[in-house]
């Protein structure tokens, strides 16, 4: 699945492919980021229409370790899944199925893929390696979220109250997971480039 990459992703340099055990780690790596969607998705705060949920993280951490096809599909098993009305999948327990998708929250989650997939395409060009561009590329998924998002949540709620709503009580907290991720991924590409030249 990350035939396209133009550099390895970080997963894959962790734990490289063999041609036994290439098709089975994509799809495990696929359907375990999905689960971890979900299970992002039941630490929930409701403090308006948009609940503050963990699972932004998720996302953007699919999308830079397992690369664009990879991180996205690992978004589409999560919405297929919710889609179905599965219990404690959604946010808070909700299993609500297609009827969240299209309320007020399904344009954050339709960002959800195109965010992984960005992500990764950035990580496929090296994005990852170093502080700037690491939380560059994770600044850029949470934008696309954001967009996704808030021109659904337009259609629920008056335009003055949109922001108020559906942005600025994210992004506070969007920016300290961004900050972490940007500090400590690429330590952990030198890291690996130091055991290897070790």
């Amino acid at each position: 699945m990350n035939t396209l990459a133009k550099q390895p992703v970080f997963i894959d340099v962790v734990f490289p492919e063999t041609k036994i055990i290439g098709i089975t780690k994509d799809v495990v790596l696929v359907l375990s980021f999905g689960l971890l969607t979900a299970l992002a998705a039941q630490i929930s705060f409701w403090i308006g229409p948009v609940p503050i949920t963990g699972q932004t993280f998720v996302v953007l951490i699919s999308g830079i370790l397992l690369g664009s096809v990879r991180g996205a599909l690992s978004q589409i098993f999560y919405l297929s899944v919710g889609l179905t009305g599965f219990p404690f999948w959604f946010a808070a327990g909700g299993s609500l199925g297609i009827a969240r998708l299209v309320g007020p929250t399904g344009g954050y989650l339709i960002g959800f893929v195109a965010a992984a997939f960005l992500v990764g395409r950035l990580a496929e060009k090296g994005w990852d390696r170093n502080i700037k561009t690491t939380i560059s590329a994770m600044i850029l998924g949470s934008m696309v979220i954001y967009v996704f998002g808030l021109v659904r949540l337009a259609n629920f709620i008056p335009t003055q109250n949109l922001f108020q709503a559906g942005l600025f009580p994210f992004i506070l907290g969007d920016l300290l997971k961004i900050f972490l991720v940007g500090l400590f991924l690429p330590k952990g590409w030198r890291l690996i480039k130091k055991i290897k030249t070790s």
